[in-house]
């Protein structure tokens, strides 16, 4: 690696991780150890691009593994970690919450532990340098009612075991904090949207159900609230945050852009509408749909759901000069156009569950721009 400072990067295959590698790359600023243990969320190929660059490195292996990690911390003695790995599907730790303790829980544990050994190591100068930066989310503060903000003040009140794990894992980067003096600060941050998400999310859930023709299944009347946060947005924040922000210190990151989750539907189909029309989409057109909005449904409301959720991100704002520089319709095309340009990787992604929609649902695409 070149003479950079380097950071260590979990879950830089996952959707914000992968965003956030290339942002960490394009800076010049960092080498990049990507550690991932390639679940079903991560996919190789959001970085594949990167094989070979000097300033990046991939290493396949699990948080929760000890000794891995503490080799990685000996190996190329980071100047900092920032830990975004963790198990973030709502309705996945409703199933099954086991998954959930072991990655957001034990692993985080893991990391501070082999973080504490390294940072204890390493010379005073390079201790104060030194930063832990743990990514959480504003689903540990529960759910709000229809007026307010969460802030770094506001109570943790989790209510799914996916936030629940979440919590925990802050309050032991808390503790590590204030027990030992490791310098670590956390981030919790509003639902993110842009390129890379799993498919099962809600925006490319949406996006890819409703080129497909399938139902765009919405929970309960659609009236819960969300503030959506574009990825790149984000991953600037964290970025500014490691480098500018205090250990110790917690900073909430939001967009200001509240949605109800049926008026994001209609955005969604409303803009597809627009740039994939069903009647040019041969499967569509058989259908007679005139709009994607005659594809949506609402279903049972998943138990535990949150109302609603909104940021004011005042602190990183006043105190690092933060602020989101992307629209949230510019940001939504932008992600539209994503998931229609790369059906690779939406294959791959889903370990062949869309294969045969691949195949049916791309070629109108493909048709119409040889045109």
């Amino acid at each position: 690696m070149t003479n950079k400072q380097t950071v260590i990067v979990t879950g830089g295959c996952g959707f914000i991780g992968a965003n956030f590698v290339r942002l960490l790359i394009q800076s010049g600023a960092y080498n990049v150890v990507n550690l991932d243990a390639l679940t079903y969320a991560a996919n190789p190929l959001s970085l594949a691009d990167l094989e070979g660059h000097p300033q990046y490195t991939f290493v396949k292996g699990n948080i929760t593994d000890r000794a891995l990690v503490a080799s990685l911390f000996e190996k190329y003695q980071p100047a900092g970690i920032f830990h975004l790995a963790a198990e973030s599907h709502v309705d996945r730790s409703i199933v099954n919450a086991e998954d959930f303790v072991q990655t957001n829980v034990v692993g985080t544990y893991t990391l501070l532990e082999a973080a504490r050994a390294y940072w204890n190591s390493l010379p005073q100068e390079r201790k104060e340098t030194f930063r832990f930066l743990h990514v959480s989310t504003d689903e540990v503060f529960g759910s709000l009612g229809p007026d307010g903000w969460f802030t770094e003040e506001t109570p943790y009140a989790p209510n799914s075991p996916y936030s629940a794990s979440k919590a925990a894992s802050d309050h032991f980067v808390r503790a590590f904090h204030h027990t030992y003096g490791l310098p670590a600060i956390i981030t919790n941050c509003s639902n993110n949207y842009g390129p890379y998400q799993f498919p099962e999310k809600m925006i490319p859930l949406m996006i890819l159900n409703a080129i497909s023709g399938k139902p765009l299944p919405v929970y309960g009347d659609g009236s819960n609230v969300r503030d959506w946060l574009y990825v790149e947005d984000h991953c600037k924040a964290v970025k500014l945050a490691f480098e500018k922000g205090t250990p110790g210190e917690v900073y909430v990151i939001g967009g200001n852009n509240e949605q109800k989750n049926i008026n994001l539907v209609h955005k969604i189909c409303d803009i597809l509408d627009e740039v994939a029309p069903p009647a040019e989409v041969p499967q569509l057109h058989q259908q007679g749909l005139k709009s994607y909005r005659e594809l949506i449904r609402f279903v049972t409301d998943r138990p535990g759901h949150d109302k609603r959720y909104a940021i004011n991100p005042a602190k990183i704002r006043r105190e690092l000069g933060w602020q989101p520089e992307v629209g949230f319709e510019a940001g939504l095309r932008r992600t539209i156009d994503w998931y229609l340009h790369h059906p690779e990787w939406v294959d791959q992604v889903s370990s062949g569950a869309y294969g045969e929609w691949i195949k049916k649902n791309y070629a109108w695409r493909e048709a119409k721009e040889a045109k």
